[in-house]
């Protein structure tokens, strides 16, 4: 493979004869490893050097961008010896869009690497010295993909949100990701871990978008309109939304347009508009419109029927949420439990994606969500699918699950307390009062499914003074990227 440079022919500055290192200056080392934001992690000296768009095994040039005492960040100045595990990007400017950050590292070292992060995690913030964390679970091909089965890690998104802007050099409306660390947008037509039928869409209603002469929100200054081009697809049912995020409703000719665009693509079921007037980096606002046709797709997941709206969190790769699922139940199954004779409650339930499968499985399930939009949808759902011994509790868990036993007793005298606790929560990981809460009522069996190792290490070290930790099995929710999904098994010794 040939070296490449970041097109500065600077040349190599010695090293400094005392301690320490200057922005700006050149250094030759090799990457031995990966963080969590998917840098390459190298050292010289001693110290730490974090650069993007490395794999562990190159050596490297490397500039210094950002110093400080005990580590820098750097960029990749030219690539003197390429790794083993390095490969040519499916994508063209997979280098520059922060959309994904390890195309260019092999698929199986992806998967070692984040089995190695989440291990780590657990032994240096949770305080397992051994943890149990079993191989990462790899996605298998979708039959309505158009991509080889060998490569089943790419086109697996179902949703994905482009920022809008308007071209400074030639005026035209661009919609892609931001370079890593910038709002330098990087101009898309296609993005190959996004489900290949939302392409079309990508490409060509950006060309709508200019012709209709919409003003384009610039959010250094806070004016213009259109700020996000939002599409969504049901992956067994081909259905698709478009939804665009405006600061205000009003877009002269959108009835028009969505009614084109809903003529042209045949599996277009819905063209939404999203009201966000808020000087904010939420993508979404509070309110959302159905310009035309329906404001929710229909989606077949683990055998029932799920409606979702554009802003409703679904997880991205569908198939690997239903593996998830039914790795939940198989080991719940294993320990003797899901006979019909259980309480479920689903904390962080969204809109009881994992709640209703289980629901069939146990004599009563509660699932508790704080949006009362999600809430809604569950209770859709629930109908849609005829599930009815469930109830769904708007609230923040950490106010709802305390109080939750005292009102449910009455209703369900047989049981005395929760046998499966299941947690999802946000990245941010569970409040303290939700661990409390666990620890003082101590169900049975506790499945905490994580988006983030780091907090679920944490809140596994609390919760395991009174658990044993039986397996961690990670699954890779998100291909060519360093995030990892997990799901932790605990049980009362």
């Amino acid at each position: 493979m040939k070296a490449k440079s970041d097109g500065n022919s600077s040349p190599l500055k010695s090293h400094p004869k005392v301690d320490g290192w200057q922005q700006g200056e050149l250094l030759e080392i090799t990457i031995a490893d990966l963080n969590h934001t998917g840098d390459g992690v190298g050292r010289w000296q001693g110290q730490v050097i974090f650069v993007p768009n490395t794999v562990p095994g190159d050596r490297v040039l490397v500039r210094l961008v950002r110093v400080k005492p005990q580590y820098a960040h750097g960029k990749l100045h030219q690539l003197l010896e390429a790794s083993p595990h390095r490969i040519r990007p499916h994508c063209i400017v997979a280098d520059k869009c922060g959309g994904c950050q390890w195309q260019q590292i092999d698929y199986a070292y992806q998967l070692a690497a984040k089995q190695n992060l989440v291990i780590q995690d657990l032994q240096r913030i949770g305080g397992f010295p051994n943890p149990p964390v079993d191989p990462v679970v790899t996605p298998l091909p979708h039959p309505s993909s158009q991509a080889s089965p060998l490569i089943p890690h790419l086109h697996y998104r179902n949703k994905a949100t482009y920022p809008l802007v308007r071209s400074i050099a030639t005026g035209q409306v661009q919609a892609g990701y931001y370079q890593k660390g910038s709002h330098e947008l990087i101009n898309l037509n296609q993005c190959p871990i996004q489900d290949e039928r939302l392409n079309p869409l990508l490409a060509e209603v950006k060309q709508d978008i200019q012709g209709q002469g919409w003003s384009i929100y610039n959010e250094t200054q806070h004016h213009g309109k259109l700020r996000h081009l939002g599409v969504r697809i049901g992956r067994r049912t081909g259905e698709m939304l478009l939804t665009l995020v405006s600061t205000q409703a009003k877009l002269p000719g959108i009835e028009e347009q969505a009614n084109v665009w809903l003529e042209r693509y045949p599996a277009l079921v819905g063209v939404c508009i999203n009201i966000n007037p808020d000087r904010t980096n939420a993508i979404f606002g509070k309110e959302t419109h159905c310009i035309t046709g329906r404001s929710y797709l229909y989606e077949e997941f683990a055998g029932l029927q799920l409606r979702i709206q554009p802003t409703t969190f679904f997880q991205v790769n569908t198939e690997q949420a239903e593996t998830l699922l039914h790795m939940i139940a198989a080991e719940l199954q294993g320990q003797g439990l899901l006979q019909g004779q259980e309480l479920l409650i689903d904390a962080y339930c969204g809109i009881g994606t994992l709640t209703l499968p289980l629901a069939k499985q146990v004599q009563h399930a509660i699932g508790i969500e704080v949006q009362p939009e999600s809430i809604e949808q569950a209770q859709q759902n629930a109908a849609l699918n005829n599930i009815t011994n469930v109830d769904f509790r708007v609230g923040a868990v950490e106010q709802v699950l305390p109080t939750l036993l005292p009102t449910l007793l009455p209703t369900q005298p047989t049981l005395t307390q929760p046998t499966i606790v299941l947690l999802d929560p946000p990245r941010k990981g569970c409040d303290q009062a939700v661990i409390d809460v666990l620890l003082a009522t101590q169900p049975d069996r506790i499945v905490y499914v994580s988006c983030n190792p780091s907090t679920l290490a944490r809140d596994l070290k609390s919760l395991c003074s009174i658990y044993k930790l039986n397996r961690v099995q990670p699954v890779d929710f998100f291909p060519q990227t360093p995030h990892v999904e997990c799901v932790a098994f605990l049980v009362k010794p």
